[in-house]
Order: structure tokens, then sequence, then C-alpha cells
């Protein structure tokens, strides 16, 4: 017994070390973020958030940031859709994704740094008064929405569902022209559409680029699904000290931030879903 012990004893003794040296190598793993560029995720044809030529106000957020860490940008494209978290940060292929509704477990967010909401987009004086889907003069418009948003449900509610056109979330194919967003300010402004029903981030500089159009925030629909949201950046769940330098930068340059979403006429709303710098929502301003 003695022996047969004596002999499990370096085979106990070698598990054990391989045990302890598993731990210190899990330890002094670094961290998986690159210190030497700032890598971001990002759709390459998603103006006006973002393309490959930086042209996009996430692009320009992005270089804020990257500037503020003392690095050059690295992107790493991918069209928005199914997978794209889990192939762009999930495949650690980088490591942040400007513009990331919070609310979502898939990712770790930082703080946000702005807020905006759903709006209406038409023909300047064609609605006017109009601030809410269950407006009537609403009843009999023709109605553009991409398929499967939160405005879905309120125009449901409104019995409105029978007028609204849908469209794809998704532009097929690696030369994309154009995206939902697009197509729809465009089909407003020839009088495809009456009405468009569109996030605001990516409503504002596209009604502004088509002119004679106006947006209008949707401030007051009170019921469920909201339509307003909390913007943030997205990192990789437990990548917590990664969260806090960008936090850190979020804070110090929030005006910077601010001003590039104003020049794309991002609707901003505060916590009370009141409008911030209702100028900037002219849609049509030279």
């Amino acid at each position: 017994m003695a022996a047969r012990l004596h002999r499990a004893l370096p085979s106990l003794a070698a598990a054990l070390s391989l045990t302890a040296a598993a731990s210190t190598v899990g330890q002094e793993l670094p961290d998986l973020v690159t210190p030497e560029v700032l890598r971001v995720c990002a759709d390459p044809a998603d103006l006006p958030l973002s393309n490959r030529k930086g042209e996009g106000f996430e692009n320009r957020i992005a270089e804020i940031i990257a500037s503020a860490l003392g690095v050059p940008t690295r992107y790493y494209w991918l069209q928005k859709g199914p997978g794209f978290v889990h192939n762009t940060l999930g495949m650690k292929l980088c490591d942040v994704i400007i513009g990331y509704a919070t609310g979502t477990e898939l990712v770790l967010h930082t703080s946000p740094y702005y807020r905006s909401t759903y709006v209406l987009v038409a023909r300047r004086g064609a609605l006017p008064g109009v601030t809410s889907l269950g407006d009537p003069a609403l009843k009999g418009r023709r109605i553009g929405m991409v398929a499967g948003t939160p405005p879905g449900d309120h125009l449901a509610e409104h019995g409105l569902i029978e007028q609204v056109r849908p469209y794809s979330p998704y532009i097929l194919g690696s030369d994309r022209n154009a995206t939902p967003a697009s197509a729809m300010i465009d089909d407003v402004a020839s009088g495809a559409l009456d009405v468009a029903v569109l996030w605001g981030p990516a409503a504002g500089a596209l009604a502004r680029r088509a002119g004679g159009l106006e947006i209008v925030p949707l401030l007051h629909e009170t019921d469920r699904p909201a339509l307003s949201f909390r913007i943030a950046l997205a990192v990789r769940p437990n990548e917590h000290a990664w969260k806090r330098t960008l936090d850190r930068i979020l804070r110090q340059k929030r005006a910077e931030i601010q001003k590039v979403l104003q020049d794309y006429d991002v609707p901003l709303v505060d916590d009370e879903n009141h409008l911030i710098g209702a100028a900037s929502l002219s849609g049509g301003r030279p």
C-alpha cells in the first residue's frame, strides 16, 4: 500500500504542478484589446453612420476616441445583421462597436453617450402638425418602415399596418450603394411614399441631403415598445478595464462627440424624452 502510494506521488505532484502552471498562465494572459491601434467593428456601407471612406458620424467618433488613446484606427468591416456581434467582437477581430443600443446581454456596454428616437420623414408641409403615429392624418397614407423594427407594433395598434410598405433591414451584396434608410428617404422625396418611419440617427443627414424634407421626432408614443434608445459603445463581456478606459474618454470628449452628432442632424433627446437642439432638425437646410 505504501509502495503504491509512493509510486503515485510523482504523478500527483506533476498534476498539481500542471494545474498551478495553468492557473498562473491564466492570470498572466494579456488583455485581448490590442493596445497599438483602435480596432473598430463597423459596416462598410451604412451612411450616415459608417462607410469605408470614413464619412459617417460613427467613423468620426471612432477617430475622436483613437486620438484620445494616441493610436490610429483600424476597421474590421462586416455588414450589420444577424451574427454581427459574434463575428466581430466575439471572434476578437476588433475591440469596440461604435453606436450600440444599451440593454442587451450580448455585450458589455459603456455609459451611454447619446439618446435618440425614431422619427417621421415627410415632404415639407405635407403633414402639418403631425407629431405621433396615432394622428388621424396618417390614415390612408403610404407609410414606409424597416420590417421588424419597433414602430411596427405602434402602427398595428393604430390600425395602420395595411398601409405600410415594409423595407428589408438588409441590402445584400458587397457593393451596396444604398441602405434601407436611404431607399426610404429617396421614395419620400420622389413621392412614392407619403411618410417614412425611421431610426432618427439614420434619417437626419439623409433627409438634409435629399432636400425639401422634414423630420419629426416621435416623442409622444407612450406604449411599448419604446421608440427611443440610449446609445453606447460595445465591448466584449468581462472587459471591464477597457470599458472604464472608454467611459473616461467619453466623458472627456463629450462636447466633441455631441458636435459630431449635431453636424449629422442626429435627433437628440434627454431622459424625459424632450428634444435637445430642435433647430438642427430642418432636414432641408442648405
